[in-house]
């Protein structure tokens, strides 16, 4: 059986690229997924280079441009080309910043175009039929229930939701303290319904969750420990498969649909992007493509001139 071959990168370019994530982590408090991803794109290049013959401190813009005509050619996505080119970007800057280099390879390069793909979301029926999905016989799929729930409530993402704490619910105030993206907390308002599936969940069920060593998880896995983001996107999808929901979902499909619908039921668009934790307002405003495309619809389909 042929062995697994790690990457080819030379060991200069590997500890530039640990002084940089170092330094941004030290900066920005990335995630720990974000850095992860910065890391791929710059190994990624990084080999690509060294099998030029070159390494990055001494790499120019014919260089970056012979990349990018590589990655048209292997047909990678242009998303995924501009998300690289930033992550390049912030690093050679910092090479120029800290005077590793004297010139930035990439100051006259482009971002290619890419078009702005709407999020991909449910109706209201059909979001009601993932909520009743689970098995309520089942204390796990009990428990699956009450983070469906709060996820339509809160638009929290999946990554927030299952580190959750005790200590960050508060259900006589009825809101949680969310640490989001780079460090940043936020208070997201429950609703009535979630706040009523937490109580009952907390009380009769996440007791029988424990077997062993109690933890403060808010949402435990089988075995008592905090659950991966995979893990439990593997459970949305169980549940969609018996809701009966034939669709492709992604794993903030909740999300999406928390802010579809509150922005379709007339809520402001600075309140949804403080809800969820948008530093940016033209990141939640991709939504309202999503709601203007329902308003439409609708329209066509009850105006009598429609």
């Amino acid at each position: 059986m042929a062995k697994h071959l790690k990457p080819k990168i030379n060991t200069e370019d590997a500890q530039l690229i640990d002084i940089y994530l170092d330094a941004i982590w030290m900066e920005k408090g990335l995630s720990d997924n974000t850095l992860s991803s910065y890391r791929r794109d710059l190994v990624q290049f990084s080999v690509w280079l060294t099998d030029q013959g070159v390494i990055m401190k001494r790499c120019c813009r014919v260089d970056i441009q012979k990349y990018l005509a590589w990655r048209v050619k292997e047909r990678r996505k242009a998303s995924s080309t501009s998300r690289m080119l930033s992550c390049l970007r912030g690093f050679y800057r910092y090479l120029l910043r800290e005077e590793m280099i004297s010139e930035d390879p990439l100051l006259l390069i482009d971002s290619p175009k890419k078009g702005r793909p709407l999020p991909k979301t449910l109706t209201e029926s059909e979001v009601e039929l993932l909520l009743d999905a689970p098995d309520l016989s089942d204390p796990v799929q009990y428990r699956d229930r009450a983070m469906l729930e709060v996820l339509y409530a809160t638009g929290l993402r999946v990554s927030e939701l299952v580190a959750l704490r005790l200590h960050e619910i508060n259900l006589n105030q009825g809101v949680l303290r969310v640490m989001g993206k780079g460090g940043k907390e936020r208070l997201v308002p429950l609703g009535e319904e979630a706040i009523h599936w937490v109580m009952r969940y907390m009380g009769e069920v996440r007791p029988a969750l424990f077997t062993h060593d109690v933890s403060d998880v808010l949402f435990p896995s089988r075995r008592g420990q905090q659950m991966t983001r995979q893990t439990f996107w593997h459970r949305i999808k169980r549940h969609a498969l018996t809701a009966g929901i034939d669709k492709t979902l992604s794993p903030h499909v909740l999300r999406h649909a928390f802010a579809t619908h509150l922005l379709n039921h007339g809520a402001d668009l600075r309140v949804v992007q403080m809800l969820l934790g948008h530093s940016d307002l033209s990141t939640t405003q991709i939504y309202t493509h999503v709601a203007q495309q329902r308003l439409q619809s609708l329209h066509q389909e009850h105006h009598p001139r429609g």
